[in-house]
């Protein structure tokens, strides 16, 4: 969730690592700082954003060719000076960042009080700080290795970068269950928690593994060790990232970019995959477990936030053409409850980034009890694609707005093509119906366009609404999980209460908040549940709620019923997901920016949450 970036070699760190905390802004932060190694150690941070942080630096020395910057999303202790990153070791010797958390902080702050440490904060990265100097110091060895000795000791998750006072040459890096990439140049060195502050100085890459320590030295190669004290090979990749996917390319905030680049990251998600005059998907990521899938007794998909409304969608695409039965989980819950897993079912893990914690410790459950798992994320090298045992990237590109618009599609995309050769495989739908399904799907990208350009009502709606304080978001079938993500869209970013649920469950509780002052969103496209959605727009209109509706383009009768109408174009019913997502991320979007709010950097989010 926090941003670490670092670097040594022969420029002045401090462009690059400012540079590169404003990369890493999307993750989401309240707080920034930065260690500089010249003559002595200096660290600087403060409360805020990367700007403040600019701004407090203003008059102090920032010179050094070696350092470390951080942005921290608050776990222990709340958003202060004392809490923010970096953190000096008591004799300010040593200056660490971290990401994750250390579980067992409380009994080693203790151990380490007794010895006569003091601290300045509340956090578990400060005791993690002082212990490795305590190692260092009693037990006489070297950083790197009094790193690795305080990490055997640590329990819980963990990137880190130190730097030491007395070593202008060197930095010590470290992960377990926090991602954590090392880009190697022609004279320098770059660490950061993922690729984005590295693509424009370098495309060669080292993903750290778990449980694995860098060396980082001037003029030396790079050196990997376990903390068990096992030498690695280090592996370099080159990064599949494109600079001009990281900025803004003239629209006012990435996630409206992003919002109108899913023509083209459906399109890239289906690209080689989709063969629609040849009759076939076809799924290389997969392909070595695709017999699996078919004669698994049930498929589990594990997810959070939008990631699980994408594997909603994926529930009754598995069921509805494939006849395979499906479980959607959310990962935060499912290793807390003793599920019942056997060596027959397929796990398919779904996370943007690939690192979320949650799903890592789903995954990793599933696994120790013989489940064969498969991934789906949108990071290349990521520790999901590491964990599991086969899975398929999305292609939707990077994705800096927090709150998640063209992975959410891409992620659906993905799963459309799972379950469509799932029941080519089985054989649950005709040669010619499969088929029909494939070149409909080939036209999605043209109709995600042509639905992007209802903008004017959008905006009409959203200026109409965006002062209300509640929203319901109805939907039915495949349109169920659209209302779960168009009312998550709302609430993120412009933090409006929206609840969405199944619209026949309406009257079982929440018809109850419905009056003049209510707007309520209704999915109501023509297929499916058709006219019993009606039934239930007739129920709103009965009690004075504002209908607001998603309808089939040329649709007459929701239109005479609604306060306001959004039409999409005619579409298969199990393609709708795709195109009924696009006006109601718009929605969001634009009654967020008429709020003020913060539409990239909503309060209190992070865009990939590597803590449990």
């Amino acid at each position: 969730m926090c941003g670490i970036v670092a670097y040594l070699g022969p420029k002045q760190a401090y462009p690059i690592l400012i540079n590169g905390l404003r990369r890493l802004e999307y993750r989401g932060y309240d707080s920034a700082g930065v260690a500089l190694l010249n003559s002595k150690l200096n660290v600087y941070k403060t409360k805020g954003k990367v700007a403040d942080l600019e701004e407090f630096v203003r008059d102090v020395d920032i010179s050094g060719t070696i350092g470390i910057a951080h942005t921290r999303w608050a776990t222990h202790g709340e958003p202060n000076y004392a809490n923010a990153h970096p953190h000096f070791s008591q004799s300010k010797n040593i200056a660490l960042i971290h990401n994750g958390i250390i579980e067992n902080y409380a009994p080693l702050r203790k151990e380490l009080e007794t010895r006569g440490y003091k601290f300045e904060s509340n956090t578990d990265t400060e005791v993690l700080t002082n212990l490795i100097e305590d190692i260092k110091i009693n037990e006489n060895v070297s950083l790197f290795e009094a790193v690795r000795i305080a990490l055997n000791q640590v329990i819980g998750a963990y990137a880190i970068v130190v730097i030491d006072a007395n070593d202008p040459n060197s930095l010590i890096a470290a992960r377990k269950g926090s991602p954590l990439v090392i880009g190697i140049g022609k004279d320098d060195y770059f660490v950061a928690s993922d690729a984005t502050p590295i693509i424009e100085h370098t495309k060669n890459v080292v993903y750290l593994d778990e449980e694995e320590i860098a060396l980082i030295k001037r003029d030396s190669d790079l050196k990997i060790k376990t903390i068990r004290n096992k030498e690695k090979t280090p592996y370099i990749q080159a990064l599949e990232m494109n600079l001009s996917a990281l900025e803004k390319g003239g629209f006012e905030h990435f996630m409206l970019k992003e919002i109108y680049e899913q023509p083209s990251s459906i399109r890239d998600s289906m690209r080689g995959r989709l063969h629609a005059e040849a009759g076939s998907v076809s799924l290389g990521g997969i392909i070595d477990y695709e017999q699996k899938m078919v004669n698994a007794s049930r498929i589990i998909i594990v997810a959070c936030g939008t990631s699980w409304h994408a594997g909603l969608v994926g529930e009754y695409l598995f069921e509805d053409i494939a006849r395979i039965p499906v479980e959607v989980e959310y990962a935060s819950e499912f290793r807390y409850r003793n599920p019942v897993i056997y060596e027959s079912d397929v796990v398919i893990a779904i996370s943007q980034s690939g690192e979320t914690a949650d799903t890592l410790a789903a995954i990793e459950l599933a696994k120790s009890k013989g489940a064969t798992i498969l991934g789906i994320c949108n990071v290349v090298g990521s520790s999901i694609a590491r964990a599991t045992h086969a899975g398929s990237y999305t292609h939707a590109g990077p994705e800096i707005g927090v709150a998640s618009t063209k992975a959410f599609t891409a992620q659906v995309t993905l799963l459309t093509l799972m379950a469509l050769r799932m029941a080519q495989l089985k054989g649950t739908l005709t040669k010619s119906r499969f088929i029909q399904l494939l070149h409909e799907m080939e036209r999605i990208p043209e109709k995600v366009q042509k639905t992007l350009e209802v903008s004017k009502k959008v905006i009409e709606i959203a200026e109409q609404f965006k002062d209300v304080r509640n929203f319901l978001y109805l939907g039915r079938g495949y349109n169920f999980p659209v209302a779960l993500e168009g009312a998550l869209k709302l609430k993120e970013i412009s933090y409006i209460h929206a609840e969405g649920y199944p619209a026949a469950e309406m009257k079982h509780g929440p018809i109850a908040l419905i009056d003049e002052e209510m707007p309520v969103v209704f999915i109501a496209t023509n297929k499916g549940t058709y006219d019993k959605v009606v039934s239930n727009i007739q129920e709103v209109k009965a009690r004075k709620g504002k209908v607001i509706a998603i309808v089939t383009e040329g649709d007459v009768t929701v239109r005479g019923m609604a306060d306001y109408v959004i039409e999409i174009p005619e579409t298969e019913e199990m393609f709708v997901p795709l195109l009924a997502t696009i006006p109601l991320q718009k929605l969001s979007y634009h009654i967020a920016v008429m709020r003020g709010c913060n539409v990239d950097q909503p309060r209190n989010l992070a865009k990939s949450v590597t803590v449990e």
